[in-house]
């Protein structure tokens, strides 16, 4: 991966760090303090949203029609031209952001709060870029401190899982992140398989070992291998657990008490259907044995598809199975505790948000060069480059270079 600018410094990495402490104690611009934090179960609780790509819905809305409390606002990565600064997909300096402050303000003005999640499938992570755990923990730290978190997960899945020196950036920077801002509510993502985890997860699971590093929880994500509802998601779940005891040394429960979901509505990249039943199916298996964290991918595709944009692929904008708004939302609330209400509730007022435009972008060439951030239209569908990419046909792949926007 590409890195034109140098790191912070290992000793000024850990400076940073260090002030993550005294910045949890600080109020934030909505007036936020730590004495307005939710419990953890809402952080473990809280579903992902993209709060600047694929067609964002106004959390102010779900929170109404819901009950929801937290959101899981992804995916944090280094800057796509290269360096050890936090971006939101690469291309939105973290340290420049008013878009996703504006977006957490209006959630903790409603009395809700977000979790942060790094990582994620494509772009370079942080933990790619810095040159050590260190400087990665400092690029974290910075925030944490603008976004005054109290809990923050991380993704780590392809392709930087197979990287064994990023992951042991990312883990040891987890354990510095968890030492410097007590009460951080750490989660750690990464894929799930037939057998609970497949040989890059157990590496991951090894090098925390390694480093005495506990997580509130790993959580791995039964889907895009195979899997066949919510029977094959549960006996994942299962052999997951066998895998943290004998890694561990933990016994059942302690293991499931460290052990988190994170699933796909609807339709997954391959093809794999998740209705609203076999979400409650995992939920019900989830809370019968004390499981810490329920959440799924994710609140943008939580509303159905109109006919245009369904067409029998998998969007990101909606689930692409028959559905109301925020069905599968409602799994979260009760993973929390709540119990999500009914009939119709009382409009919150807040600022319409801008509709994203319809139109299409540019046709897709197969001679051009395109780099990451890129936006092509193809197939009646916008596409976003998620990396560098020539010749590859948007949507030919779902492990692909192009990210579906939906239809144009």
């Amino acid at each position: 991966m590409r890195r034109l600018h140098a790191c912070l410094s290992a000793a000024a990495a850990v400076t940073l760090a260090a002030a993550g402490t005294t910045a949890l104690l600080a109020a934030d611009a909505s007036g936020a303090t730590p004495q307005d934090a939710l419990s953890n179960r809402w952080y473990a609780a809280a579903p992902y949203l993209m709060p600047l790509d694929n067609d964002p819905p106004n959390p102010a809305a779900i929170m109404d029609a819901t009950g929801l409390k937290a959101f899981q606002l992804a995916f944090v990565l280094a800057p796509n031209g290269g360096g050890c600064s936090p971006t939101w997909g690469g291309t939105a300096p973290v340290s420049s952001d008013t878009a996703v402050k504006s977006m957490i303000d209006t959630i903790r003005g409603k009395g809700g709060d977000v979790s942060v999640s790094i990582g994620g499938y494509g772009g370079t992570k942080l933990g790619q870029a810095c040159a050590d755990a260190a400087s990665t923990a400092a690029a974290y730290q910075q925030v944490i401190t603008k976004y005054n978190l109290r809990a923050i997960d991380f993704d780590l899945e392809e392709p930087e899982y197979e990287n064994t020196a990023a992951i042991k950036n990312e883990i040891g920077a987890a354990k510095i992140l968890q030492q410097n801002n007590p009460g951080l509510y750490v989660s750690v993502t990464t894929a799930g398989t037939a057998d609970g985890t497949g040989w890059f997860g157990k590496q991951m699971l090894l090098e925390a070992k390694s480093q005495g590093f506990t997580p509130n929880n790993f959580s791995i994500m039964p889907f895009d291998g195979g899997f066949n509802g919510a029977a094959s998601q549960t006996a994942a779940l299962t052999n997951f657990n066998s895998i943290l005891q004998s890694t561990f040394g933990w016994d059942a429960a302690t293991a499931y008490a460290h052990e988190g979901f994170s699933g796909m509505n609807g339709r997954s990249d391959t093809g794999e259907i998740f209705s609203q039943s076999d979400f409650q199916t995992v939920l019900d298996y989830a809370t019968s044995h004390h499981m810490d964290r329920f959440t799924f991918w994710s609140l943008n595709r939580d509303r159905q598809c109109s006919p245009a944009d369904n067409g029998g692929l998998t969007s990101g904008t909606c689930s692409s199975v028959p559905q109301s708004d925020w069905d599968f939302a409602k799994y979260s609330v009760k993973f929390a505790g709540v119990t999500p209400p009914t009939g119709t509730p009382t409009p919150t007022p807040t600022p319409t948000p801008t509709p994203t435009p319809t139109s299409c972008k540019p046709a897709w060439n197969a001679t051009t060069a395109y780099t990451g951030g890129s936006e092509v239209s193809y197939g009646a569908h916008n596409w976003k480059a998620k990396w560098w990419t020539q010749n590859e046909v948007p949507g030919a792949s779902t492990w692909g270079p192009w990210q579906d926007e939906g239809a144009c």
